[in-house]
């Protein structure tokens, strides 16, 4: 019984702390219309201190969602445009003599912000994306002798071409796994581009104010490690990771042969982290299965290493995904 009042009790906190996702939500339905995946996403990341990575053809307002999330927070914003031509220096930062003070000194790169955005993070070769991982993982930079800390929060949120476009370099699978989410954007419906066109044609342009600094996003953060994950929850997520290693044993043999890698303890870790998010934004101070299988798909998309078979089969990481899903016993 105390357990339930417990519950209850955390529940009703969670409740009254969340109430600044509203004013979030609100912003960005300001300037971006659907897309309301994009906009959960964003906010899981923000929420969970992980990096979030958009896949979409261009267009898709991805660049758009993540400038407007980082006006909403009064925070630092810095947009890094990946091009085949870009250096290591043009991101972390390099050594700059100066005449006056006889003497190397260091000057910062765009990283040092609390939102990056890396714009088309595929266009630029593989030196260039590694430059990015130490930052990622570390939430340091190392220019010369001397190694920095970057600002908190620190927020990598990356967008990419599809891998089929012309001149895109596939990302390090190293760096792929430091992306908490990898989430596909897809097209409007149809009523959306409508609207879409109607506020571009009139040019209605939304200001968009800061509802929240960085200090209430350190705060909301620790309130979000108040969200109860049951261990029964623990061991279904922990299930859900283990039958992309080990499929047979789970009454899974059919995708045997298509996968190659399975997830990471890293999946399994961002898949709690962010199931916790999750329920955060819908105002819950408790985990559910449900919670789980709705971040499941963007945490495990870019984990799970296809076999030459699976792609023989056109056979995505999306649809083992969904068999997992389908197979694994829910608590």
């Amino acid at each position: 019984m105390a357990d339930s009042i417990d519950i209850r009790e955390l529940n009703e906190r969670i409740e009254r702390q969340s109430a600044f996702v509203t004013n979030l939500v609100t912003g960005m339905n300001q300037v971006i219309v659907g897309q309301k995946h994009l906009i959960e996403s964003l906010l899981i990341g923000l929420l969970s201190d992980g990096h979030v990575l958009l896949e979409g053809v261009p267009g898709l307002a991805k660049t758009k969602a993540i400038k407007t999330l980082s006006k909403l927070v009064d925070s630092k914003f810095s947009r890094i445009q990946f091009t085949p031509d870009l250096l290591p220096a043009d991101v972390i930062g390099t050594m700059i003599y100066s005449q006056k003070e006889e003497a190397f000194q260091v000057e910062k790169g765009p990283v040092f912000a609390n939102f990056v955005l890396a714009d088309e993070i595929n266009r630029a070769p593989a030196k260039v994306q590694s430059a990015l991982l130490e930052a990622m993982q570390e939430r340091q930079v190392t220019i010369g002798k001397h190694t920095f800390e970057l600002p908190s929060p620190f927020l990598v949120l990356a967008t990419q071409n599809p891998i089929e476009q012309e001149g895109t370099y596939p990302l390090p699978e190293a760096q792929v796994d430091r992306f908490m989410l990898k989430v596909i954007i897809d097209y409007p419906r149809l009523e959306e581009e409508k609207l879409i066109i109607r506020q571009q044609i009139n040019g209605e342009e939304q200001n968009v104010r800061p509802v929240m600094t960085t200090q209430e996003i350190i705060e909301a953060r620790r309130v979000v490690k108040q969200v109860y994950i049951d261990e029964k929850i623990e061991q279904y997520i922990a299930d859900v990771v283990f039958s992309t290693r080990y499929p047979e044993k789970y009454g899974l043999k059919e995708i045997k042969d298509y996968i190659e890698i399975g997830g990471s303890p890293r999946a399994s870790i961002n898949l709690a982290l962010a199931a916790r998010a999750y329920a955060f934004i819908k105002r819950r101070g408790y985990v559910i299965p449900e919670d789980v299988r709705a971040v499941a798909h963007d945490v495990l998309r870019h984990r799970i290493g296809l076999t030459y078979e699976a792609e023989a089969n056109n056979v995505t990481s999306d649809e083992i995904v969904n068999n997992v899903l389908n197979k694994v016993e829910v608590p």
